[in-house]
């Protein structure tokens, strides 16, 4: 296990109160204060020193070429084109469609905490021409195009349950990815219910994507979809619930692989942590969704630390008793954790040491290289 930071991250109820100034109450840190006043986009440029024709600089305070992402991914049509984000919390929802390819968003200050897009959209929600906005269109942020990379950026949905006891529909996504070659490198993604939305274009598509030095936290199903991602040196938090009086609050994975894909999500190196009570989350349950009963949910955790929140004796479930979990493709690898302890055999299945050597990012996602790619 590689050294991790021990700092935890501002998490979204506390950049919510931090927001209103309630922070104190909670002994939560302030985000950093950098010295962007007059460098807003840091080593990156700027509007009069462009790094290139197709870099656009975004500022909610009106010192970039737009003042909100959407207005800037629509001005950028076409390929190829890089976002630099000031500081600053953008208030909006986001859609990079099919045309958009290989695009490039940047935190300007190099820390995830300063840029923060985020709504509060739940599927519940009413739209105005009526209807609600399903899992789907709940996303804040949602990602259609092949080769989209970020760095250094919050991508959060601030809806809360307490404040709609109408709703029904709770999934609230941070965001919806669909592309292939999809990577994020140290972003944030906060919310409670589908945060991750881990997805593909289609049914036959088998989207690869990377996840690197992230932070998820949520606790229904938090990291979902049927996308072939690679979760390398993340950090996964469970979030405490006082609105259920039992166990289990929630589920940190829900993979919904397709039966054609041969490989679904894997977690390496990684850790999962918890506010819960100990042993009240499962580690995951499979999806197989009404859309593809065919789908056979494929998820392998390896090398990571599991904290006291994941239920040791049973991390695994079901998500619909037609599609036991154990028919799934689910398996562990040298975790480690008092949620790693194996105390019921038959619950932990475990990769052999020739199986393992099969379950390796460099075997997930072929031959794109994207832990390569630099700044």
């Amino acid at each position: 296990m590689p050294a991790h930071d021990t700092r935890l991250p501002l998490s979204r109820r506390g950049f919510l109160l931090a927001s209103t100034g309630a922070a104190a109450a909670l002994a939560l840190a302030p985000a950093p204060a950098h010295a962007g006043a007059r460098r807003p986009f840091g080593r990156f440029g700027s509007p009069a020193a462009r790094l290139t024709p197709q870099t656009v600089y975004v500022d909610p305070k009106g010192r970039g070429d737009h003042t909100t992402v959407k207005d800037a991914v629509t001005a950028a049509t076409g390929s190829g084109w890089t976002l630099v984000l000031a500081p600053g919390t953008y208030r909006e929802t986001v859609a990079v469609d099919v045309t958009r390819t290989e695009a490039t968003w940047i935190g300007a200050s190099e820390d995830p905490r300063d840029v923060v897009i985020v709504y509060d959209n739940a599927a519940g929600t009413p739209k105005p021409g009526g209807g609600t906005y399903g899992t789907t269109g709940s996303a804040t942020t949602t990602v259609q195009a092949d080769g989209f990379t970020a760095r250094w950026i919050t991508f959060a949905n601030d809806w809360l349950r307490a404040d709609h006891p109408d709703i029904t529909g709770t999934q609230a996504v941070a965001i919806k990815v669909q592309g292939d070659r999809s990577a994020f490198h140290h972003c944030r993604f906060l919310g409670h219910q589908d945060t991750l939305y881990a997805d593909s274009i289609a049914l036959t598509s088998f989207a690869r994507q990377y996840f690197s030095h992230c932070y998820a936290e949520g606790d229904v199903d938090f990291v979902f979809g049927r996308a072939t991602a690679v979760h390398e040196n993340c950090h996964f938090r469970t979030l405490n619930r006082t609105d259920l009086a039992a166990a289990p609050y929630g589920f940190v994975f829900a993979p919904s692989t397709a039966g054609a894909n041969p490989r679904g999500y894997l977690v390496t190196r990684s850790r999962v942590s918890s506010e819960a009570p100990d042993a009240f989350y499962k580690l995951a349950r499979p999806w197989v969704p009404s859309s593809d009963t065919t789908a056979r949910p494929s998820l392998v955790v390896r090398d990571t630390w599991l904290g006291p929140g994941i239920d040791a004796a049973a991390p695994y479930t079901n998500m619909s008793d037609a599609f036991p979990w154990q028919n799934q493709r689910f398996a562990e690898y040298r975790d480690t954790g008092p949620g790693a302890r194996i105390i019921v055999p038959e619950n932990r299945p475990q990769l052999t040491s020739e199986q393992a050597q099969l379950a390796t990012r460099e075997a997930y996602l072929g031959d794109w290289r994207p832990w390569r790619e630099t700044c």
